[in-house]
Formats: C-alpha cells, sequence, structure tokens
C-alpha cells in the first residue's frame, strides 16, 4: 500500500496543466505512457519541510555606498553606515555583523556608547534608533522619530546617558538614551546667538563638551557662528562669529583651545581667553602668488587636533588643497610638528576618525592610527612610525577591486585544496604594510563545529579570478588569477583593438571547476573559453588554441519541407565547420569584412607561468562573413572524459582537450536530425543582432524594472528572458534597447562592429516568440504549453543552448549498460542526448578518436532547461565521474610512469536490489521533471511557478538526503524533494529582484547560497534548519566585558583651577523634574520590534540599567507581596498560638503537679 501511495504522489504532484497539453515527457507520447512499477520507484524520501528555514548568515566585502563612521576605543570595534540603511560592525576577524534599518534611510552618523555595548545611529529620516549590541544579532531597543525637525547632529558625551541632538533650525535637543525620550530642556537657535543677529545662523554642524567643563557645550553652527553654552546657567559663554562657512570643530584636550576647519581650505585655531579674533589661522595648502594674494582652496571638510605626551600634537584633515591642481587625487594631511605629510587616496574619503588610547576627552590623546574610510575602501594608517605605513586589512574589503560579474559557490571540497591555493596566493602578496597588529580587535570568534572546507570564486570585469575561502562564514582571499595574461595586449595604433569590445574585452563570464581535478575552465566575454590545469611547479609551456566557426550559416536553416538527418560521420554536413590553426595573427577578406577571425590574439609563443593555475588551452569562437561570434551561453567539463563541451545560441560544440581536437560543431538545428519535435519557418540569418545590457553596470539604478519586463510570457513576449543569470530581455521581433547610460551608445553601432560593449552574461537573447495568425502556423503541444496565443515559432527565433552535463547514462532507450553521455538543453525546453564513446585504455585515449552523435532521444519542458541532475533508483544522488588529480609538472619517476586515475559513479553500481536504470532530473525555467532512464518515461512533474520563471536551479545535498532548490525571478526561493518533486519551502525572500542579484545567485550543498547584495557585497544566506540552528554559535560576540579604564589622577591645581567637571548632574539639569517633559508633537518614541523578547534583551542588554531596574522592582514588589502574605499568615498563627496557650494556662493554673 504504501509503494502504490508513491506512484499516486508522483501522478498528483502535477497540475492539472501539467499532463493535459503538456509537452511530451517522453520521445513521442504527451503524457507519461510508460508507468512505472512501485519497484521501480521505491524511495525512501527523508526530506520534510521543517528541515528548511530560510535565514541570511553572513554578509562579505566592503559597504556600498558608506556614509558614517564610529570607533569604540574601549571595545575595540568599528561601525560603518550605509546610505541604503545598513551598518556594518567589524572586530576581529571573524567578527562581522550586518544590520539593517527597515526604513532603509541612509546613515547620518553612527556613536558608540563606550564599552556599553550599545550603538545608536541617526538615519536620514530623522530617527533616532538604540542597538543593542550585547547579542550576536544586534537588535533595536528604542527608536525616535523627529517630526518637525531635521537631524543634522549627534553628541553623546563618554559615559553619559543624554544625547545632544543638533538640528536643520539651528535647535539643540537632549534625548535620554535609557528610556529615549526628550527632556524638556532645549536650545533654542535665537537664545544661542545674539538677539542683534538679523540672519539665522543655519542647521547645527558640531556639538561637543568642554575637555574642561562638563557643564559647558560648544555649538558650531553652519554659518561660521560658534557658541559655548552654560548648561547650568542656560545663557552663553561666548560668541564667535567667523565669515567662512564651518565644517569640523575639534578641542585640544585641556580644553583651552580648539580647531575648526572652513569652506576657504582654512584652519583656524581659537584661545577661549580671547574669542574676539582667531590665535592663529592656516591655509596647509595655499600658497602665495605672486600678486600677494593667497590660492583658493578647497573645503576642509574634517580636522581633528589630538595630542601626544613625547611628540608634537597632530593636526589630521581631510581636503583643502588648492583647485588650480585638477586631477589630484583625494587627500588624508597629516601634519605633525612641522613636518606635513599627504597621503593620497584611490577613492573620494567619505569620513576618518583617529584611533586613541584613552576614552577621556581631557587626557593627552595618543593617537596610533587613523581610520579612513573612502567611497570603495576602507585602510587603516599607522600613526607611530614616521612614513606612516598602512595596515594590512583582514577583511575581504576588495571583492569589487574589479565588478564581479560571475560567482560559483563550493561547499565540501576536498580539505587539502584551500592550503594548498594559500600557500600559493601568499606569494604574489602585496608587503610594505604596518608590521604592528590589526588596531580593530575587538569582539569574540571561535571556528565552531559545523565547519567543512568552502570555496567562492569570483569573475571580474579585468578577466581576474578570485578564490576564496569561505570556510566557518568568513571570506579569505586564497588566490588570484589573471585570465588577460593570456592573450597579446592589442597595440594603441591596431585597427583590430578599436574594433574590440571597447570595454572589458576579458571579462568573465561563467566559471567551471572540478575541485577534484582541479580542472578550472573560464568563459569570457569574448567568446572564449580558457582551459587551466593545476601544477604546483613553474613551467615553460605554449598554449595551444583552437578556433571554432559556430555560425548559423543560411543553409542550416531548415524549412518544413525538409527531414535531413545528418548522418554521423558528417556531422557538419549541414553544421558549422570546425576551423583549428595556430595561434597566429589572421585578417579579414579583400573586400575588408571580417571572417574567420578570433576576437582576441592568443600569446604564440613559449611563455614562463608561476606555479597555480596554468592555462594549456584556449578556444575561441570566429567572425563569420563580418559578423562578431555569439557569446556562450553554457559550459560543461569533465576530467574523466577529458572533454569540453559549450553551446551558444546558434549550436554546440564538444573538444576533446587532451588530444586537443573538436570533436562536434553542430548547428541545434542538426542535433535535432528527424527528431524535430516542432515546425520551423525559414529565416534569414543573422537579420537581427542582439542588444544587450553591461555586466559591469551593477549599480542600483536597474533595480527591478528589467525583471518586471522579463516576467511571465504572455501572447507577445513568451520566454524573451535570459535564462541564465544574464541578459536583458528582447522583445518581440526586435532587440530591446537596454536603458541606462549605454543605451544610446549601443543604438548607434554601426556595421560589423560587435553587439557587446561591457562584460555582459548572456544567454538566449533572441528566444522570442510573438504572436503570428498566418495560414503557416498550426499549434501543436509545444506551443500550447508555452502560451494559447502563441502558433509557431518565428523566423527569427534561434534556440540556444542553455545548459549542458555530462554524466554515465542511457543515451538510447534499447540501451542494457550506461555509457557516458553529454545531455543537452535548450532555451525552447527540449532535452537532447548525445551518447559517447570513449576509448578506455590510457593510450589508446591519447591517440584514437572519441566518436559521438546524436541518438534521436528527445525529452521536454516547458521552458528554458537550466539544470539536470541523476540520481539511482534509491534517491541518492550520482556525481560526475572525475580524475583524481596529479600535477602535469611533476618530475617523471621511471619506477612508477604517470597513469591517469579515474573515480566513476555508475548509475547500476548501488541497484543490486532495485534492477539496472537511474533518474533524471530536469528543472527549466517553469518545471521539474524526472524522468526515468533508459525507458524515458516521466514519473514526476510539478510547475514549480505560472507567474514568474526560475532564475536558478540546482539539485543540491542537504540533511543527509537530495533536494532540488530554485530561485525565481519574483524573489521567491523554494526547495522541492526528490524524486517525487513535493515542495518543502516556499519563501518570498527577495520581493524586488535586480539583474545583479539574478547574475549572481547560486546555491550550495549544505543548505547554502549567495548572490552578490550589491556591487560590493556578497550575502550569504542558509536554507536548512539546521544551519539556522547552529547559526549563533558560528557567529562572533560583538561585546566582551572590559574594566573601563580609570580616568587619571588629575592634580590637585588642576582640579582647583580647572572648573568642576566632576560635579556636574545632568540628571538635575535635564531631568524631567527639572526641565519639564518636552512638547509631544516635536517627537515620537517607537518602542524595539522585538516585543516581549526586547524586553528581555533590554533586560540583559546595553544600558538597560532602567529595564532591569523595572523589572526588579516588578519581582520585588511581587516578593514584597508574598512576604506581606506570609507576614500575615504568620500573625494570625502567632495570634492562635497565643490563645490557646492563654487557655492552656488558665486550665493548669491551679493544679497540682502530682495532677498532670
Amino acid at each position: 500500500m504504501k509503494k502504490f501511495r508513491k506512484v499516486l504522489d508522483g501522478l498528483t504532484t502535477s497540475s492539472p496543466g501539467g499532463t493535459i497539453g503538456s509537452p511530451s515527457c517522453g520521445s513521442a507520447a504527451g503524457t507519461p505512457t510508460a508507468a512505472p512499477t512501485p519497484k521501480e520507484i521505491d524511495v525512501q524520501e527523508t526530506l520534510v519541510s521543517e528541515n528548511f528555514q530560510l535565514c541570511k548568515t553572513v554578509r562579505h566585502g566592503f559597504p556600498y555606498q558608506p556614509t558614517a563612521l564610529a570607533f569604540d576605543p574601549v571595545q575595540k570595534i568599528l561601525a560603518v553606515g550605509s546610505r541604503s540603511g545598513g551598518v556594518r560592525i567589524l572586530g576581529r576577524p571573524g567578527v562581522d555583523c550586518y544590520c539593517q534599518h527597515e526604513s532603509g534611510a541612509a546613515v547620518l552618523q553612527l556613536q558608540f556608547l563606550i564599552n556599553e555595548g550599545a550603538l545608536v545611529t541617526a538615519c536620514a529620516d530623522d530617527t533616532l534608533h538604540l542597538w543593542n549590541l550585547r547579542q550576536r544579532r544586534p537588535a533595536i531597543l528604542h527608536s525616535l522619530k523627529f517630526n518637525r525637525e531635521r537631524i543634522t547632529f549627534c553628541h553623546l558625551p563618554f559615559q553619559s546617558k543624554w544625547l545632544y541632538v543638533g538640528t536643520e533650525r539651528g535647535n539643540t535637543h537632549i534625548v535620554n538614551i535609557e528610556s529615549f525620550i526628550l527632556s524638556g530642556y532645549v536650545i533654542m537657535w535665537n537664545k544661542a546667538i545674539e538677539l542683534s543677529t538679523k540672519t539665522h545662523p543655519g542647521p547645527v554642524v558640531h556639538l561637543s563638551d568642554s575637555p574642561k567643563d562638563e557643564g559647558k557645550l560648544l555649538i558650531g553652527f553652519e554659518s561660521g557662528t560658534i557658541v559655548q553654552w552654560d548648561l547650568r546657567g542656560k545663557k552663553a559663554d561666548f560668541r564667535i562669529y567667523y565669515d567662512e562657512a564651518i565644517h569640523s570643530v575639534s578641542w585640544h584636550h585641556e580644553g583651552k583651545q580648539f580647531m575648526c576647519s572652513h569652506s576657504d581650505g582654512s584652519l583656524t585655531l581659537w584661545n577661549l581667553r580671547n574669542t574676539t579674533k582667531p590665535f592663529q589661522v592656516t591655509f596647509p595648502h595655499g600658497k602665495i602668488q605672486k600678486d600677494g594674494r593667497k590660492e583658493s582652496c578647497k573645503p576642509i571638510l574634517k580636522v581633528e587636533y589630538k595630542t601626544s605626551r613625547n611628540s608634537e600634537p597632530f593636526v589630521i584633515f581631510s581636503g583643502g588643497l588648492s583647485y588650480d591642481k585638477a586631477g589630484r587625487r583625494p587627500t588624508l594631511t597629516i601634519m605633525h610638528g612641522k613636518a606635513i605629510t599627504v597621503l593620497e587616496m584611490d577613492y573620494p574619503i567619505v569620513e576618518f576618525m583617529a584611533l586613541c588610547e584613552t576614552p577621556y576627552n581631557n587626557e593627552v590623546q595618543e593617537p596610533y592610527a587613523v581610520v579612513v574610510l573612502l567611497e570603495k575602501d576602507l585602510i587603516v594608517v599607522d600613526l607611530t612610525q614616521s612614513n606612516f605605513p598602512v595596515f594590512e586589512n583582514p577583511y575581504p574589503m576588495d571583492i569589487h577591486e574589479s565588478p564581479v560579474t560571475c560567482t560559483a559557490y563550493f561547499a565540501d571540497c576536498p580539505p587539502d585544496i584551500i592550503p594548498i591555493l594559500y600557500s600559493i596566493g601568499a606569494k604574489h602578496k602585496k608587503t610594505g604594510y604596518s608590521q604592528k597588529e590589526w588596531p580593530i580587535s575587538g569582539g569574540t570568534w571561535t571556528l565552531g563545529s559545523h565547519t567543512y572546507p568552502e570555496i567562492i570564486i569570483t569573475g571580474h570585469a579585468d578577466g581576474s579570478i578570485k578564490f576564496w575561502d569561505a570556510s566557518a562564514i568568513t571570506l579569505q582571499m586564497l588566490y588570484k588569477l589573471k585570465t588577460s595574461k593570456v592573450f597579446e595586449k592589442p597595440k594603441p595604433g591596431e585597427g583590430r583593438a578599436a574594433e574590440l569590445v571597447e570595454e572589458d574585452p576579458f571579462a568573465v563570464q561563467m566559471v567551471s571547476w572540478c575541485p577534484q581535478s582541479r580542472v578550472f575552465c573560464v568563459v569570457g566575454i569574448s567568446a572564449h573559453i580558457i582551459l587551466y590545469r593545476f601544477s604546483k611547479y613553474d613551467a615553460n609551456t605554449q598554449i595551444v588554441s583552437l578556433e571554432v566557426r559556430l555560425q548559423c550559416e543560411s543553409e542550416d536553416v531548415i524549412s518544413p519541407s525538409e527531414n535531413e538527418n545528418p548522418s554521423l560521420s558528417e556531422p557538419g554536413s549541414h553544421s558549422p565547420q570546425p576551423h583549428q590553426h595556430p595561434a597566429s595573427p589572421s585578417s579579414g577578406t579583400p573586400e575588408g569584412i571580417k571572417d574567420s577571425i578570433p576576437c582576441l590574439k592568443v600569446k604564440d609563443r613559449v611563455v614562463r607561468v608561476p606555479p597555480g593555475y596554468q592555462a594549456e588551452l584556449v578556444i575561441q569562437l570566429l567572425w563569420v562573413d563580418g559578423e562578431p561570434p555569439q557569446q556562450i551561453t553554457s559550459l560543461d567539463i569533465n576530467s574523466a572524459y577529458g572533454l569540453l563541451a559549450f553551446g551558444n545560441c546558434n549550436g554546440l560544440a564538444v573538444v576533446d582537450y587532451l588530444q586537443k581536437t573538436i570533436l562536434l560543431c553542430m548547428s541545434t538545428l542538426d542535433l535535432y536530425g528527424a527528431a524535430d519535435p516542432y515546425q520551423r519557418l525559414t529565416r534569414s540569418p543573422r537579420r537581427n543582432r542582439q542588444s544587450t545590457s553591461g555586466l559591469t553596470e551593477l549599480s542600483d539604478n536597474q533595480q527591478s524594472i528589467d525583471m518586471e519586463r522579463s516576467k511571465s510570457p504572455t501572447s507577445d513576449h513568451v520566454n524573451g528572458h535570459c535564462t541564465s543569470p544574464t541578459s536583458q530581455p528582447c522583445s518581440a521581433g526586435k532587440p530591446r534597447v537596454p536603458m541606462g547610460p549605454e543605451g544610446p551608445r549601443l543604438t548607434r553601432r554601426g556595421p560589423g562592429r560587435p553587439p557587446f560593449r561591457k562584460a555582459q552574461s548572456a544567454a538566449c537573447m533572441e528566444i522570442s516568440l510573438p504572436v503570428s495568425h498566418t495560414e503557416e502556423s498550426r499549434e501543436n503541444s509545444f506551443s500550447r504549453s508555452r502560451s494559447s496565443s502563441v502558433s509557431s515559432i518565428d523566423r527569427d527565433t534561434k534556440e540556444a543552448i542553455t545548459t549542458l552535463q555530462f554524466g554515465e547514462s542511457y543515451g538510447r532507450k534499447s540501451d542494457a549498460l550506461p555509457t557516458p553521455c553529454l545531455w543537452v538543453g535548450t532555451s525552447l525546453g527540449v532535452v537532447l542526448l548525445i551518447p559517447m564513446s570513449i576509448p578506455t585504455d590510457q593510450e589508446e585515449r591519447m591517440e584514437e578518436p572519441v566518436t559521438m552523435g546524436p541518438s534521436g532521444a528527445i525529452l521536454m519542458l516547458k521552458g528554458s532547461v537550466l539544470r539536470f541532475g541523476f540520481l539511482d533508483c534509491m534517491g541518492a544522488l550520482i556525481q560526475s565521474p572525475y580524475e583524481i588529480w596529479r600535477d602535469p609538472n611533476a618530475p617523471e619517476d621511471p619506477d612508477r610512469p604517470r597513469r591517469r586515475k579515474l573515480v566513476h559513479f555508475s548509475p547500476s553500481s548501488s541497484q543490486d536490489a532495485c534492477g539496472e536504470g537511474h533518474l533524471a532530473v530536469v528543472c527549466s525555467e517553469r518545471q521539474a521533471k524526472v524522468f526515468l532512464m533508459p525507458s524515458q518515461s516521466c514519473l514526476y512533474v510539478h510547475n514549480i511557478t505560472e507567474s514568474s520563471f526560475v532564475l536558478r536551479a540546482d539539485v543540491v545535498s542537504v540533511c543527509n538526503s537530495v533536494g532540488l532548490a530554485c530561485f525565481c525571478a519574483n524573489g521567491h526561493v523554494m526547495t522541492l524533494s526528490l524524486p517525487s518533486l513535493r515542495p518543502l519551502m516556499d519563501v518570498n525572500y527577495l520581493p524586488l529582484t535586480d539583474m545583479r542579484i539574478a547574475r549572481t545567485f547560486c546555491f550550495t550543498n549544505g543548505g547554502q547560497a549567495l548572490y552578490l547584495s550589491s556591487p560590493t557585497e556578497i550575502q550569504r544566506i542558509t536554507y536548512s534548519q539546521e544551519m539556522c540552528d547552529n547559526l549563533q554559535e558560528m557567529l562572533g560576540e560583538l561585546f566582551t566585558p572590559i574594566e573601563t579604564p580609570e580616568a587619571q589622577n588629575r592634580g590637585f591645581l588642576k582640579g582647583f583651577f580647572g572648573g568642576n567637571a566632576h560635579n556636574f548632574d545632568r540628571e538635575e539639569l535635564f531631568g524631567e523634574a527639572a526641565a519639564g517633559k518636552a512638547s509631544r508633537s516635536l517627537a515620537q518614541h517607537i518602542p524595539g520590534q522585538a516585543g516581549m523578547e526586547g524586553m528581555k534583551v533590554a533586560a540583559s542588554g546595553a544600558v538597560g540599567e532602567l529595564a532591569r531596574a523595572r523589572i526588579a522592582l516588578d519581582e520585588r514588589g511581587q516578593r514584597l507581596g508574598e512576604l506581606e502574605e506570609r507576614t500575615a499568615l504568620m500573625m494570625t498563627s502567632a495570634e492562635t498560638f497565643s490563645k490557646h496557650a492563654h487557655e492552656l494556662m488558665l486550665k493548669c493554673k491551679d493544679k497540682k503537679w502530682y495532677q498532670f
């Protein structure tokens, strides 16, 4: 009964539309005809929906569009705010936390509650938030939304619970950070300035308490007005009116002087004894011109004035260069005594901050480093050495060094691969860093117990590849490979160079890596493939170049009357012809039309290659009759077979990389032969070229627009999107002009120019099935499954090869034993099987040719085919065979000749109990099907989505079982059981998916996935319940209990003459009793989202004194109540006892002793 139920499950999982009028599941029938016997599919599935939960794990990379910076000098942790409302908190390596404000408003300013484990953020929506950092995943405890005023500056004195908030109107408000309630004490702008002043002083740009006296608050207004406000006396001590706008103010630690930076590039030093004029005015970068006037300089945006015991003070500032030095890079200037050091930066400076030994502002500061936050980098400068070297950054902040164009994720790699890649990559590390330890060393992190080797590979626009160690939710660069070194640099004078891809000709489009054999393959934007082998030795090598003519010719197009089936002996009878040349420059035809030349020129000399990945073979597609080669849309490599297959929208090619020969080069139409399942109309070849969008344009300006346009197929746009995370969709009949800055330039492309300008990974761009109402169009089962109004395949349609997979399978229904096969999936939902005959003996393999040819076996699905996976009849995943790695450059050992060691996973090896055969999982952008091989009968079908389409699908190992993971264009992440395709999880994870996420999303084993969440950051997520449960253990602790350093003893005279700083009681001034309540309409208090959980967090978390006190009072009150009841009971029993004792006494009073 149990087995019979499984068969029923398989039939019921298909939706009504999945069987009636569905594409053929076998090669002949539209519905499964050969019903499987229960024995064939008796798979004990163990996955249940409780195994799955989706959550973010960790974010790597540089915070995109940073806006603010803060540092806790005691905890030694750093916070970076961003324009999208994100906050990254960094400590020692492994301590890396990402928080996000729900509003998405930009972070204006960050303030740590020093050594309290809390952080205040001020956002552009005029809201203050208090974050608790005493938990591994920080949460908001309180928020305060200002309604009538805009926040411009915040200041929180050390060990104070009152936050000063300056506003755009020039007012200063005070917030209690424990309760997040506004004090009634307000410093109004018109009280701060003199009544006689006729103009508004502008927004508050600076607030700080005097180091000499905490009861004095220095307020800087944008216009140049500075006021020292006496908080006790509620009056101004002095007012300074300067005629240049102020950008920042910094105190000398003794509180007798402060320095201001101004918009004219000047620094002014003010002495409190005489505030009528500045004590000193300097233009650090302004020279005196011949006419005696100073050069005009750019504003100094920030200055820090820090004192040192054993040397002159440090004056550190950003900006201030003269305007005439055009093209100079942004600078940070360090003035130390008479020495001026100008540090040039690669990117504009967003913020900088000097790191000092003491948290007290009235002690000698002793700066030891400067953190500089740039637009695209974070650097720390060592101030303790005279040459100011930078520290080596332990965080992966350079993911975006060149824009990321593709990603790959490998979990559970062979354990030896990470140390080997690291040892080779370490030889090429930069030098000249500071010898001291990285100063941002806060928090604690330990290697969790649930760790295994993981590697992330990123491909970049400049042709570089980076291998990253991603084990234990960290990220560390292992090894960098530059694919551009394989090619000659085009000389500026050559005409060839001008006609290539103008930007990023080496950009990486996709990668294929076999960790076991260490064979690595890269597909580039210029229709090129590079095959790399790994070696621990350097070598002199000559790169072999193969050139392939894979272009759709006019004779390739078959009309409805033609039914030619190319014979296996002549695979190119109607196919593109392969060309094999030495890597030599070739020119076009005499008429000037480019023909039979590749886009790039491979180095044709012997080159010295260092240890690591060494190029062995380059395959390039050729120009044909002035038309550039179409980009490669699919790739697979198999080290056991020694074969490499790739395809594009014109056809398929298979290369034997051991013999360096082209085995197969056929157009997509010729792969069908007589088995073509649908009618085709003749078409004019290359009538329309593809219009593509830039893959390096990874900015957010295209968010969701492209994806909304490429939603589910409609009557006039069916499947016209790209199926791999790729290009923009094309509308019916003509290429879509891409959006953004590239659009106009692309439309002006002249004849014979390449159809790609920037790097982009494109799959089937010209797959569009427009409506046709001609007599020729006859509906068939295929078109009905695509769209009710689609009637035929238009003459402009190109069928791209969208996915390829080598593996042991059954190429024909009659096969008794599995053989090497190539599974081919196309953009029209067709699956083709190509069986191969590969010599098994090593000597024969290097000499005898591999034979292969289409078998006519065809399976069909709705939508573009995305992924193949193979299971045995017990439901276990069958891995592709591979060759065990051996070093190609290792010294020869005459006693032990090197032989290829192959590892095969035959489908029939584990099936003594249930017969031969295996299950093939095929996932398209619309549905998933499971076929039984070799009968090719469809066992299960599941329509994944009707309203959207799948962007990425992977067959993954999770929870000691196998499942199918899918990511849809509408942002849903789904998992399905295998083989029965039961839905286990469906989470609307990313409601708005942009093209960057679509291109870079990938799943891996162990319930993990990643995508590029911004142009500079990788977001890792998990869909495994087990990993979600263990995540707390894997994350680092941000807060560690540390004793606050004691303040230095102030001398008697200093204490006597230095003001009564320590007697200042803010509670007395700002509390409700003295200051009253603030206006309710001014600001609105919003408690943390965590509800009761937030109360628990507050009770155990940062600055939770009040919350703790409240809970303690409740508990105390409860205990007091219980005590009162107990006391009352005791009193009652005591009274009763007394009464009984008195009665007894009276009774026994007159009795003699002998009467008892």
